[in-house]
Parts: C-alpha cells; sequence; structure tokens
C-alpha cells in the first residue's frame, strides 16, 4: 500500500527524563509546515578489507540519530497566560518558559538543565520516534508573509514501527497574522522606528549528538551565537546613521509586537543589540538597508532576547 505524503503529523511533549519515552498522544500534535525528515543518519565506516578482486567493503553505521526539521507560524495559544502547543520544542532548543497565569508566558535562553522533548513522526501509518530531541530555532518575519519559527531537531534513533496515526485534537494554536501595517507594531531598533519589511533571528544553537561506551546517548547544546539582519527603508544619515552605529561601540534594542489580540499577541525583545556591516539593496526601486546584528548577553547572563506571549 503506498503511504500518503499528506498524511503526516508530528507530536511533541516534554520529557520528565533525559531520553525516556514521553508518550506523545494525539492532544500533543503541532501544526506544522515545511517538514523534512532524515530517519536515519548516521557516520558511515567502511571496512576496506583488502582483497584480491574489485567492489565495496561492507558499510557499518555508528552514531544513529534522526533529524527533523519543520516550521510552525508564529502565533500565540489564543489564550493569554497559555503556552502554545509548540512549547516543547521552544524549551528543547534552550530556553525557559515562564508562566504568568492569564498573562503572559515569556521564553528566554538558558545555560544548564536543558530540557528535551519526544517527538513523533507519522507518516500514514509508519511511525519513527525522536527521543532527547534538542535543537535549533530561527525566526523569520517577511513583509506580507505568516511569520514562522523554523525548527531543525535532532534526537536519539528509536526502532520504526507500522503504529496507526492518533485521533489528533490541534489546539493551542491561534490563527497567524500576516506581518503587514496593522497587525505589527512597536518596532524599534537601536531607539529608532523605521519602516519595517522584515527581521529574522537565529538562535543558531551549537548541536552535538555523542554516543560513548558506558554513557549515555545524548543530543547536547554546546553554545549559542543568536543573530539575524533587520531590513528597513534606508533612512538619511540626519534621521539615523547605521553606518556610524555598526563602527561605534555602543550596542543598542531590537524589539517588535506581532498580533493584536489577546493570547495572539507575540513580542520580541533584545536589549543588548550589536550592529555590523550595514548593506544597500532595492525593492521596488526604493534604497532598502539590510543591517546584520548579533545579540548580547549581560553580566546577568541568558537575557540576549526573549520572546513574549501575551
Amino acid at each position: 500500500m503506498a503511504l500518503l505524503s499528506r498524511k503526516r503529523l508530528i507530536l511533541a511533549k516534554t520529557e520528565s527524563t533525559y531520553g525516556t519515552d514521553a508518550t506523545p498522544a494525539g492532544t500533543d500534535a503541532v501544526l506544522v509546515r515545511s517538514l523534512d525528515v532524515t530517519p536515519l543518519e548516521a557516520d558511515v565506516v567502511s571496512r576496506d578489507l583488502i582483497r584480491p578482486y574489485l567492489g565495496n567493503s561492507d558499510q557499518l553505521l555508528a552514531n544513529t540519530r534522526v533529524r527533523c526539521s519543520f516550521e510552525v507560524e508564529l502565533a500565540g495559544s489564543g489564550t493569554a497566560g497559555t503556552a502554545p502547543r509548540y512549547d516543547a520544542l521552544l524549551k528543547a532548543c534552550g530556553m525557559s518558559g515562564t508562566v504568568v497565569a492569564s498573562t503572559s508566558v515569556t521564553y528566554a535562553p538558558v545555560s544548564a538543565t536543558f530540557s528535551s522533548c519526544t517527538i513523533v513522526y507519522n507518516v500514514d501509518g509508519v511511525q519513527h520516534k525522536l527521543t532527547g530531541a534538542r535543537g535549533s530555532v530561527t525566526m523569520n518575519c517577511q513583509l506580507g508573509q505568516i511569520p514562522t519559527l523554523q525548527f531543525e531537531m535532532t534526537g536519539i534513533y528509536n526502532a520504526v514501527t507500522d503504529t496507526a496515526q492518533p485521533a489528533v485534537t490541534y489546539s493551542a494554536q491561534a490563527t497567524p497574522l500576516i506581518f503587514k501595517e496593522g497587525n505589527t507594531s512597536s518596532f524599534s531598533f537601536f531607539s529608532y522606528s523605521g519602516c519595517l519589511m522584515s527581521v529574522d533571528f537565529n538562535l543558531a544553537n551549537d548541536i552535538v549528538y555523542r554516543e560513548l561506551i558506558g554513557c549515555t546517548k545524548e543530543v547536547i547544546i554546546t553554545d549559542r551565537k543568536p543573530a539575524g539582519t533587520v531590513v528597513i527603508e534606508a533612512p538619511t544619515i540626519a534621521a539615523k546613521d547605521y553606518f556610524s552605529v555598526a563602527l561605534g561601540t555602543a550596542t543598542g534594542n531590537l524589539t517588535f509586537l506581532h498580533g493584536t489580540t489577546a493570547g495572539n499577541r507575540v513580542t520580541f525583545t533584545a536589549s543588548q543589540v550589536d550592529a555590523t556591516q550595514p548593506s544597500y539593496s532595492d525593492q521596488d526601486g526604493i534604497q532598502m538597508l539590510n543591517v546584520p546584528y548579533v545579540t548580547l548577553p549581560t553580566t546577568a547572563g541568558n537575557n540576549e532576547f526573549s520572546l513574549a506571549f501575551t
């Protein structure tokens, strides 16, 4: 029987113990798009045998793991103070989630005690499971498009099984809003509220899969280097001199609010941003300015950025 590509699903649930199956159910289903799975990734070791005839040697697989990437729409749960359905994925990318009842859920980076999750990928009854999954995420916000979070996750390989797809319940993912005037507001970049075209942000976690003798198989986050690019309509130098900003040593802010109603508002905030190498581009005959940036922690640490759902 042919497996239908349209009949796929992703389940994700936070693990209470690293690498132990959290047993995601249909109520843990996450609405995703641009789904791509590498069901078996490994280091290939050839035996390279010397023999009196031509031909391949056996190929042995080591450090087997699973990788998957997908996008979720940048939207809240629909209820203020309730985490979005992809909460487990954000935490597994090296973030903490702070909940204020009926008000907000705020995610911020951590440098220890990393969360992990179990991810189930089922394609028309063939089930793949990633335990101990961790990864990184990139936020993409483009004028006239649905803003997204792109996850790149790596997990421990588990035997593939024939398992019927569960009945799924999609909730805690509100209908997204287009990134545009009226839906997106409060933009500020180095205290300048220019005409914004796009902003992206890459958490840029360094992900390492380790499988040592006598130790637990583990996906480890070893570092992060958050960075991104802001594209705005090029201002006059009198309005804002981003070239001097890039050459200087002072840091600035980057913030914007996307969404208009409680339960579906998302605020990105980075208070210590270092701008680098602005460049020009053209859009509809209008000069645009592309400003790459990196986000820096203060001496307190773990505060390069925050993503708040209100």
